[in-house]
C-alpha cells in the first residue's frame, strides 16, 4: 500500500522525536512518503494531490484543524473511487474527531491501532456536516458554532499568533472572560430555520454537532448533544437565555456523564437533522472544527451520510 504521511510541525502535543517514531513504525508496514504542512490549507492541497497521484492512503498527524483540511482535500476529489482512505493520528490539544472515533489520544498508541486496522482490513465510513461555501461547500467533522464558542476560537487564534500555546486552560479562561464581560448574554440575534417548521428566533448561541462529545475538558467529555452520532444527521443546541444561573446549569449537565437532556430550562435542541439554516440579524463569529471562519449572517447546513472512508 502506498501512503502519504502529512504532519503539522506546529501541532501542540507532538515532537520531532515522536514524529520520527511514528514514521518508522508506519514505514515498516507500508510504502510511505512524508510531507509537512507549511501554511494554512496546505494539508488540504496535499490530500487532494495525493488522490491525483494515486495514493491509496493518507495519514495525518496533527490537531482538529489538520484533520479538517485533509478531509476537505480528499472530498474535493469528484471521483469517489480515486479518493484515498484516511487515517488520522492525534497531535493537537483536543483531537476531538479522532477521540470520538474511539482511537487512543496518545499518538504512538493510535499509530499501533491504525497499523492493526491496516493488517486486518478494518474500515468504516462516517457522516459529515457541510456548510455552504463557494464551490461545493465545506465539510466539518464534529462541530460548528455561531456566537460565543466562535468568539472563543477567534480569540484563541489571536493569542496563538502572539505565541501562546493552545490548551484546555486557555480555551476555558477565554470563554469565562467573554461571558463575564456580558456581551454573550445581551445578543439574542440568532434564529434556527428547519424546513417545514416555524423559525425559532431570539437565540443567543447555537452549536451544531456531528457527533458527541463537542469537545473535551482534559479527559472529561463535554456533551451538549449526547444523542449526536456520525451515523445520524446533525444535532443543534441553542440557548434561549444566557444568564449566569442558566449557563452554569447547562455547563454542569454538559460535563456530566449523560450530557444535556433534550429539553430543559434556557435551551432548545434539534436531533438528527438533514438540513437547516442559522441566521443572525447582524454578523456574528462563526467556526467549524475549532477554526474561525469570520463573522457571518447566514449559514446553511447539511448532513452528508457516509461521506468519509476511514481506516480503523
Amino acid at each position: 500500500m502506498r501512503a502519504l504521511f502529512i504532519s503539522n510541525p506546529q501541532a501542540t502535543t507532538t515532537t520531532a522525536r515522536s514524529r520520527d517514531v511514528i514514521v518508522r513504525a508506519l514505514a515498516s508496514d507500508i510504502e510511505l512518503d512524508v510531507a509537512q504542512t507549511e501554511y494554512r490549507d496546505h494539508a488540504k492541497e496535499m490530500a487532494r494531490k495525493a488522490a491525483d497521484e494515486g495514493y491509496e492512503l493518507v495519514v495525518s498527524l496533527g490537531g482538529d484543524g489538520t484533520v479538517n483540511e485533509v478531509v476537505n482535500g480528499l472530498l474535493s476529489v469528484p471521483d469517489e473511487a480515486k479518493r484515498p482512505a484516511y487515517a488520522a493520528l492525534p497531535g493537537g490539544s483536543a483531537n476531538v474527531f479522532i477521540r470520538a472515533l474511539g482511537l487512543p489520544s496518545d499518538p504512538i498508541e493510535a499509530t499501533g491501532a491504525v497499523l492493526e486496522a491496516l493488517r486486518t482490513g478494518s474500515r468504516r465510513t462516517v457522516g459529515l456536516g457541510q456548510i455552504d461555501e463557494p464551490g461545493d461547500g465545506r465539510y466539518f467533522t464534529f462541530c460548528a458554532g455561531f456566537g460565543w464558542d466562535a468568539d472563543v476560537v477567534h480569540e484563541v487564534e489571536r493569542q496563538r499568533r502572539r505565541g501562546r500555546r493552545a490548551s484546555p486552560l486557555l480555551y476555558t479562561s477565554i470563554a469565562t472572560q467573554l461571558f463575564l464581560k456580558g456581551g454573550v448574554g445581551r445578543d439574542p440575534s440568532l434564529s434556527v430555520e428547519v424546513p417545514g417548521r416555524e423559525p425559532v428566533r431570539d437565540l443567543y448561541f447555537a452549536l451544531v454537532t456531528n457527533t458527541t462529545p463537542w469537545t473535551y475538558a482534559g479527559a472529561v467529555a463535554v456533551q451538549p448533544t449526547p444523542r449526536s452520532r456520525f451515523e445520524l444527521g446533525l444535532d443543534v443546541l441553542a440557548m434561549t437565555r444566557m444568564n449566569t444561573p442558566v449557563a452554569a446549569g447547562v455547563l454542569r449537565r454538559m460535563l456530566s456523564e449523560r450530557g444535556v437532556p433534550p429539553q430543559g430550562r434556557g435551551y432548545l435542541t434539534w436531533h438528527d437533522q438533514s438540513e437547516f439554516t442559522i441566521r443572525s440579524r447582524r454578523p456574528r463569529a462563526f467556526q467549524i472544527d475549532g477554526e474561525y471562519l469570520g463573522h457571518r449572517k447566514r449559514v446553511n447546513f447539511r448532513s452528508i451520510p457516509k461521506a468519509l472512508r476511514m481506516v480503523g
